[in-house]
C-alpha cells in the first residue's frame, strides 16, 4: 500500500506542495503575461488615444475660430505631416461627406474612442491599417472623426490574444510536470525517513537515514535525526548495561542475605546468631545504599529532583568536605592538600554539590593508595569556577575514562575495593544538573577529576 493511499491523497504534504507550486507557477506566469500586455499593448493604446483626443480638440478649436475652410486646410496638413498615417472624416449635418480618407465609419456616435478598419488599396495591393478614432460634434452639427494608425499595436494585441491560450497550456504543463518532479523528489526523501523510522520501531536501532551528500535541508535534517538515533542507541545500550549490572550487583548481596537468613534460622548458637544477624543487616544496608543511589541518580537525570539552588560559598563548602574526609585519609597514612582560592561563590544546590565533592574525595582516598596524597583545588575561571580533585594512585587508563560514569562500572583491578560503582554516576548527574562539565584526566601519577561550572565555552 502506497504512502498516499494509506493517508489519503489530500493529506499528503507532497501533494499539497505540488498544488501550491502549480498555483504559484500559474499565478506568476499570468502576472508576467499581464505585465507584458499592460506595457506592450494597453499603455501604448491609451497614449495614442490621448494624443488623438488632443488632436480632435485642437481641430474643433480651429473650426470654431477660423471657420470650415481653416479646418479643411488643417486636416490636409495633418494628413501630409503625420509620421503615423492620419485618418479623418468630416460629414455635414445632412450626412453628406465633405472630406474623408477613412474608408468607412459607424453610423452611431463614437462615445470615447474606437478602433476602425482603415485598409487602403494601392496598385492592386491592400494595405492593412487600424485607425484609433475619436469623434467631435462641431457648432453647426457637423460630424468630425479623427484617427491615427495603430496597426502595430493592434497586431501585438492579436498576438497576445492568440498566445494566451498556448501560454496557459504550456504553463500548466510545465507547472504540473515541475510539481510532479518536485513531489517525487520530496516524497522520496520523506519515504527514506519513514522507512528508517519504521525499521527502528521494529527494533533495528542501527538503522540510519541515507544522506545524498548535497548538503540541502533534507540532508541536514537527516544528519540530525541520525545523531538522535545514535544517541538513542547509546541510551538503550546504556540501559541494557545498567540492567545487566543491576542484576549482577544485586544478585550477590541478595544471595548472601538469603544464606545468612537461612543459617540464622538453622543455628542455635547465640554468638553465631548475632554474627549472622549483623552480617545480614550489613547486606541489607548495602542493598539499601544501592537502591538509594539509583533512585537519586534517576531523579536528578530526569529533572524530578527539586534542586534548592542558591548562592553557595564554594570555598567554605570545599573546606568542610576536606575536613569531613580528613580522618579517613589520616587512617590510611594520606594527607590532603587544599588549594582552594578564597571567596569563590556558585549558584548551586549545596547538598548535591557537597555530595559530588564528597564522592570524589572518597574515591581519591580509596584508590590513592596507602601513604599517598590527595589534592582538592578550586579557582576562578572566567565567568565560572573549576574544581579539581586529584590523587597519587594508579590512575584510570584512557580506555576506561568514558565508561567510569556508567552505573556499576568498576575497573577490572578494583573489584576488591569496597563500593557500589555508583559514585561517579551520581557525580556526573549532579554536574549535569548544574549545567557543568565533568572531565577525567591524568594527574601523573594518579587520577585528576575536573568539574567546570559556569565556564561559557562549555555551555
Amino acid at each position: 500500500m502506497s504512502r498516499l493511499s494509506r493517508r489519503g491523497i489530500w493529506r499528503s504534504l507532497t501533494v499539497r506542495l505540488a498544488l501550491v507550486y502549480v498555483a504559484l507557477f500559474l499565478t506568476s506566469t499570468g502576472a508576467m503575461f499581464g505585465a507584458a500586455y499592460w506595457f506592450g499593448v494597453y499603455q501604448p493604446m491609451l497614449k495614442e488615444a490621448a494624443a488623438v483626443q488632443g488632436e480632435a480638440d485642437s481641430l474643433t478649436a480651429v473650426d470654431r475660430a477660423g471657420g470650415r475652410g481653416a479646418l479643411l486646410r488643417a486636416l490636409q496638413l495633418r494628413e501630409r505631416g503625420e509620421h503615423r498615417r492620419a485618418f479623418h472624416a468630416l460629414s455635414l449635418p445632412d450626412g453628406k461627406v465633405q472630406t474623408a480618407n477613412l474608408p468607412s465609419w459607424p453610423d452611431a456616435t463614437i462615445a470615447d474612442w474606437s478602433l476602425l478598419d482603415a485598409d487602403v488599396s494601392f496598385l492592386g495591393t491592400e494595405q492593412d491599417y487600424t485607425a484609433l478614432s475619436v469623434e467631435r460634434r462641431l457648432n453647426d452639427g457637423a460630424r468630425l472623426i479623427v484617427g491615427r494608425d495603430v496597426e502595430d499595436i493592434d497586431d501585438r494585441d492579436e498576438i497576445f490574444s492568440s498566445a494566451a491560450a498556448w501560454l496557459i497550456l504550456v504553463a500548466a504543463a510545465l507547472a504540473i510536470g515541475g510539481s510532479v518532479a518536485m513531489g517525487r523528489a520530496v516524497g522520496r526523501r520523506i519515504d527514506a525517513v519513514t522507512r528508517t523510522a519504521r525499521r527502528v520501531m521494529a527494533g533495528s536501532l542501527t538503522e540510519r537515514i541515507p544522506l545524498r551528500g548535497t548538503g540541502d535541508d533534507f540532508d541536514e535534517l537527516s544528519e540530525i535525526l541520525n545523531r538522535m538515533l545514535g544517541r538513542i542507541e547509546e541510551a538503550v545500550e546504556a540501559v541494557r548495561r545498567v540492567s545487566d549490572n543491576v542484576a549482577h550487583e544485586l544478585r550477590t548481596p541478595l544471595a548472601r542475605l538469603h544464606a545468612d537468613l537461612d543459617d540464622l534460622r538453622n543455628t542455635s548458637d547465640e554468638g553465631e546468631r548475632q554474627r549472622l544477624a549483623e552480617q545480614a543487616s550489613a547486606e541489607a544496608a548495602r542493598l539499601q545504599e544501592i537502591f538509594d543511589a539509583l533512585l537519586r541518580i534517576a531523579r536528578i537525570e530526569s529533572g524530578r529532583h527539586l534542586a534548592g539552588f542558591k548562592t553557595v560559598d564554594l570555598s567554605t563548602l570545599l573546606a568542610d568536605a576536606v575536613e569531613f574526609h580528613l580522618p579517613e585519609a589520616e587512617a590510611r597514612g594520606q594527607h590532603i592538600e587544599s588549594r582552594v582560592a578564597p571567596g569563590l561563590t556558585l549558584e548551586a544546590d549545596p547538598n548535591l554539590l557537597f555530595q559530588a565533592v564528597s564522592n570524589l574525595l572518597d574515591n581519591a582516598i580509596k584508590y590513592g593508595g596507602e601513604g599517598g596524597a590527595v589534592m582538592a583545588g578550586a579557582a576562578k575561571a572566567g565567568s565560572g569556577v573549576i574544581v579539581e580533585i586529584a590523587d597519587t594512585g594508579p590512575g584510570i587508563p584512557p580506555l576506561y575514562r568514558e565508561n567510569v560514569t556508567e552505573r556499576f562500572f568498576r575497573l577490572p583491578d578494583t573489584a576488591h575495593v569496597a563500593g557500589t560503582g555508583l559514585g561517579l554516576s551520581l557525580v556526573s548527574a549532579i554536574v549535569g544538573l548544574h549545567k557543568g562539565r565533568l572531565a577525567i584526566g591524568d594527574a601523573e601519577p594518579g587520577t585528576l577529576v575536573r568539574l567546570e561550572f559556569g565556564c561559557s565555552k562549555y555551555q
